[in-house]
């Protein structure tokens, strides 16, 4: 597979990234915490990943209340496979409500709780997950720059961030982590930010909870399994008639490619330079193959153009 270099930060990664976030849970919430893929599914999908070539794993400390990282650091022991490992620090791996943000005593102490669980002594990619507003900036960023020295984290980076955030640690941090999409262009101002200084930028929910799968129908309930059944709230305003005429727009330009919704919408993303890589969330893994396809389809700035403007 294809690398690109990620930003500053001397780290070469696959265009494709393995997001971890369903291994034992869904995401950082506690009351998912034990659900998600079990430990056999995620072996299956990283088996499958590290074989279509990806060399980046992403996780967090609190995902699936820690059974992200340790799955990972078991499949790491397992396999011998040397992944590229990308962690995140800002909410509680045991789900307490008080232990959470990005203070120094508090980085200081997560990183070393990943390390144990990855089984590793540096990460290679350190992220905050999210600002902490009651923490200063500078503390934040000191601490981080701490693991660096001590050798715990190889390059930082910071996810949820906008603009604002990104002009005060200028030259603190190497890459950006947003969600990203066809249906989610909040973040233009940031990929263009990062773009004109030079940090990297890996996009996560490529595929907006599914909704770009043209799993969603109008009238008609969720999958049971989906998204939009289990964790709803981030997704509940694509639930509109324009969104919905755009998504058939999609299908409909996908087909004269002879290719699905998924794979078009991931290679939207993949033809944009300014993107170094995009975070797969795949469940099963024959969810890899539009990914694998979007690999191989090149689109013109032209025709992502055309894409961008089926959506409101």
């Amino acid at each position: 597979m294809v690398t690109r270099p990620l930003g500053a930060s001397g780290l070469e990664v696959s265009r494709l990234i393995l997001g971890c976030g369903n291994f034992g849970g869904i995401g950082s919430a506690p009351q998912f915490f034990g659900q998600g893929e079990s430990e056999p599914e995620a072996y299956r999908l990283m088996d499958a990943a590290w074989e279509l070539g990806i060399n980046v794993f992403d996780t967090a400390d609190a995902y699936g209340g820690g059974r992200s990282e340790t799955w990972i650091g078991r499949w790491r022991e397992r396999t011998g496979n040397d992944v590229v490992l990308s962690t995140k620090v800002f909410h509680s791996v045991e789900g307490d409500p008080s232990d959470r943000g990005l203070s120094r005593e508090r980085i200081l102490r997560q990183i070393d709780g990943s390390l144990r669980r990855l089984g590793v002594e540096q990460v290679d990619m350190y992220l905050i997950h999210e600002p902490d507003p009651e923490t200063r900036l500078e503390e934040t960023l000191d601490a981080l720059d701490e693991l660096v020295r001590a050798g715990k984290a190889r390059a930082i980076g910071a996810s949820n961030v906008d603009r604002a955030w990104l002009e005060q640690a200028l030259g603190r941090v190497q890459w950006v982590q947003n969600s990203y999409s066809l249906l989610d262009r909040e973040s233009e101002d940031v990929l263009a930010f990062c773009a004109e200084r030079g940090l990297g930028f890996t996009p996560f929910s490529p595929l907006a909870g599914g909704w770009l799968t043209g799993k969603y129908r109008r009238g008609r309930p969720p999958p049971s399994d989906s998204r939009m059944a289990t964790r709803p709230e981030p997704y509940l305003h694509l639930d509109d008639d324009a969104v919905y005429r755009g998504l058939d727009d999609l299908a409909a330009a996908a087909a004269e490619r002879g290719v699905d919704m998924p794979t078009l919408a991931l290679a939207w993303l993949l033809a944009d330079p300014r993107i170094a890589a995009v975070v797969l969330g795949p469940r099963r893994p024959e969810h890899l193959e539009p990914a694998r396809a979007a690999l191989n389809l090149e689109l013109t700035p032209w025709q992502r153009d055309e894409l961008a403007s089926l959506f409101p």
